[in-house]
């Protein structure tokens, strides 16, 4: 009886209704299939390099120093990249914003780097941070200084000036007591009316390595030579992390320079005769430290003065003066553009 009635109705159904379903069953069935395949498809990725461009990809893992990665570009084939040249951070962001299910976190793709590596990673980075564009502090220098010339950013080392210093390490230690309540006196006289290194801009910043001080003391004015500089070290150190740094504007007179005593007690707390105040910055990581004048400095001659303790200076200065016509410094370090990251193929196999 009911098939009857459904042929019935079916019969006196018009023949133009009847396509219109046939239609709406075959679109049905499109777009099922369209969603499974979507569905089972991988999903692509971004692997962002820290030049900022980035590779479309199927997948990626870590191995070493390594990044192999399935290019979505090049039909799944492996590829190699140097893991220095991508930024994990900015790929692992990506990945949650843009992923699956990213309102769920507790889905959203794991870390491919080890909280081990990505430490050791992130220190990597902070023992040659970016002070400029294109410009990092290197790693085989203790002490430099930020300056500009023709517009261009560049970094200029300094080494250390006063008595019998070892220029084979990259810090000295010549140790003088300062009476706290004397007035100010000559300490060092500094051979030359101008330093070697001329910086061209009034507001240069100072970067300084600093690292754990393994000195043994040995009393009041007695060269003492620290060891960061010691063949063996990667990474020299500038000074002690426990020391404090002053900078002073000296005095010239004849073919000399020289460098007056200051009240150690009242650094920080009240002006002081050729004292220049600074704004002292521990950089991320701890490696390096940011000083940076308060006010812009006259033309003339200048030293970085390391302060050991309450009543002990060091006489190993750094020195440099102002000069904003005076020639480009031959060692000073230049911006290094990026260059386009060149991947290789892998074969195989």
């Amino acid at each position: 009886m009911m098939q009857r009635l459904r042929r019935k109705i079916a019969d006196s159904t018009p023949w133009r209704f009847r396509i219109l379903g046939v239609e709406l069953l075959m679109l049905a069935v499109l777009l099922i299939g369209m969603a499974s395949t979507q569905a089972q498809s991988p999903q692509r990725k971004r692997l962002i390099l820290k030049d900022g461009t980035y590779q479309l990809v199927l997948s990626y893992t870590i191995s070493g120093e390594v990044v192999h990665y399935r290019s979505a570009e090049r039909n799944g084939e492996t590829e190699d990249i140097p893991l220095a040249l991508v930024d994990l951070p900015a790929t692992e962001k990506w990945a949650r914003e843009h992923g699956p299910n990213t309102a769920h976190p507790s889905n959203s793709q794991r870390p491919v780097l080890s909280p081990e590596l990505a430490k050791e990673e992130a220190d990597r980075a902070a023992r040659t941070p970016e002070v400029a564009p294109n410009l990092r502090l290197p790693e085989e220098t203790s002490v430099l200084v930020l300056d500009t010339f023709n517009n261009t950013p560049e970094l200029v080392p300094l080494e250390q000036q006063g008595g019998d210093l070892n220029k084979e390490t990259a810090h000295n230690v010549l140790k003088v007591e300062v009476n706290p309540s004397s007035s100010p006196h000559r300490l060092l006289d500094i051979p030359g009316d101008r330093a070697d290194i001329q910086v061209h801009v009034p507001t240069p910043v100072l970067y300084l390595r600093v690292g754990a001080d393994d000195t043994e003391d040995a009393g009041s004015s007695a060269i003492t030579v620290d060891t960061h500089g010691a063949a063996g070290r990667a990474t020299p150190s500038g000074g002690a992390e426990a020391s404090d740094y002053v900078l002073e504007h000296l005095e010239v007179r004849g073919d000399i320079r020289i460098l007056n005593s200051f009240r150690i007690k009242l650094l920080g707390s009240k002006p002081q005769p050729d004292v220049v105040e600074v704004h002292t910055q521990t950089l991320p990581g701890g490696h390096w430290l940011k000083l940076t004048p308060d006010n812009p400095l006259e033309p003339g001659e200048y030293a970085l003065v390391e302060v050991l303790s309450g009543h002990e200076v060091n006489l190993g200065i750094w020195d440099f003066g102002i000069h904003p016509a005076a020639h480009d410094n031959a060692e000073a370090i230049r911006p290094e553009p990026k260059r386009p990251v060149a991947l290789e193929r892998r074969d195989k196999e």
